[in-house]
């Protein structure tokens, strides 16, 4: 089944075209990314497996004409894998916010329309870009199955005291304000996979996955399930991250309120845009520059870097007691794939657990590997993360059982 993946944001459109065998057993065709749509000059990148890349600048008003030039893209004669658009059997969409009656991936509807639009004050930024995604495909593709894969539904399992906030409880009937978690494509996918590699039974396991990169958060799987996540009512808690705060005492965000005379959307662009490395550090929100300003001693840098080895530790050790132990950590997403001395530093840490780090092997980038010796008690392992084929399992496995 030949399957085009979308995941929307609110100015850009990233891609994968797979051809799905079965769940183990796959191709991918062709990927890409259109940025800055909507704004005068647009970009798209696309690359056909063994084919040059084709790269284009033109302009692309809104999302519907993105997906006209995906698939034109795909269907190019010289850059193109497809004959017809008609080789394209279903789309799979990556949506964020699912609310608490979306707990699997589900084919979109008009009532799985109405519980997106619904989850769209959750996450604002989000919600709205992937509905445009699913409005277009509707708009140019009438017909073709498509299918929700939900970022909050992997930590549906979580239990109400994990998930529910010391508030008053009135505030969770009336607006459903609780933690719902994120990354959970990502999660579910390094964690399964991660049990596999190291030769555990995933329904008899304790196993904390670390999603690190732009946006951060960390699970505990407990027997297969989400018990608890470091991400929040919306992904702005928990660690600290690009451009957002991660945890922030309530009362210091009313103070600064109060003192800067700033509103509730002031206060809201602040966390979310302007805190984090870049707020920390001053120099920039990505991991791969801090790294480079700290080399050359620059004190902010390495104190947003710190602040994020020290957010890790301490979710590390809090699941670990939750769980009451713990069998494996898997480092995944772009900083934890691809920074060894990020996975050093937080290791070097977890000794008191019976971790036994594996320096030579944990010298890698951007693969699959065990970074602890055999006789370590806790395994440790970089599992880098394959959102894309998630959401194209759970769209054929969907679309299959539809006609049968």
């Amino acid at each position: 089944m030949i399957i085009l993946v979308l995941n929307c944001g609110s100015s850009s459109l990233k891609y994968q075209l797979l051809d799905m065998k079965n769940d183990e057993v796959y191709d991918m065709l062709a990927k890409g990314l259109v940025e800055r749509i909507g704004m005068e000059v647009s970009h798209l990148k696309h690359q056909a497996i063994g084919k040059e890349t084709l790269e284009q600048e033109k302009g692309i008003g809104d999302h519907a004409i993105a997906i006209r030039a995906v698939l034109e893209a795909l269907t190019d004669k010289e850059y193109g894998v497809l004959s017809s658009l008609n080789d394209i059997e279903a789309v799979g969409h990556r949506v964020v916010h699912g609310g608490a009656t979306m707990s699997a991936s589900k084919m979109v509807t008009d009532e799985v329309i109405a519980q997106i639009e619904k989850c769209s004050d959750l996450s604002p930024l989000h919600n709205p870009a992937n509905l445009k995604g699913i409005f277009a495909v509707k708009e140019v593709m009438p017909g073709i199955p498509q299918v929700a894969v939900f970022d909050t539904a992997f930590h549906q399992t979580m239990p109400d005291y994990a998930y529910l906030y010391g508030i008053p409880y009135r505030y969770y009937e009336q607006y459903e304000i609780r933690k719902y978690g994120f990354h959970g494509t990502s999660h579910r996918y390094v964690s399964a996979k991660g049990a596999q590699f190291a030769g555990l039974d995933y329904n008899n396991s304790r196993i904390i996955t670390c999603h690190l990169g732009n946006g951060s958060s960390i699970a505990a799987i407990a027997n297969g399930k989400c018990v608890d996540t470091s991400m929040g009512q919306t992904p702005l808690d928990g660690l600290i991250m690009g451009t957002r705060s991660g945890s922030v005492d309530p009362s210091v965000v009313t103070y600064i309120q109060k003192k800067e005379g700033l509103s509730a959307d002031q206060v809201e662009t602040m966390l979310n845009k302007e805190s984090g490395f870049w707020g920390v550090s001053g120099i920039s929100s990505d991991a791969r520059d801090l790294s480079e300003a700290a080399g050359r001693g620059e004190y902010r840098a390495k104190l947003a870097l710190k602040k994020l080895v020290h957010g890790i530790i301490h979710y590390i050790g809090a699941y670990t007691a939750e769980m009451n132990g713990v069998d494996m950590i898997v480092f995944t997403g772009g900083i934890g794939e691809n920074n060894p001395r990020m996975r050093r530093r937080v290791c070097d840490n977890l000794a008191y657990l019976g971790v036994k780090f594996d320096h030579e092997a944990n010298d890698c980038r951007g693969k699959d590997v065990m970074i602890t010796l055999p006789d370590s008690k806790v395994k440790v392992a970089v599992i880098c993360t394959n959102e894309e084929l998630v959401i194209a399992q759970d769209t054929m496995k969907i679309v299959l059982s539809e006609m049968e």
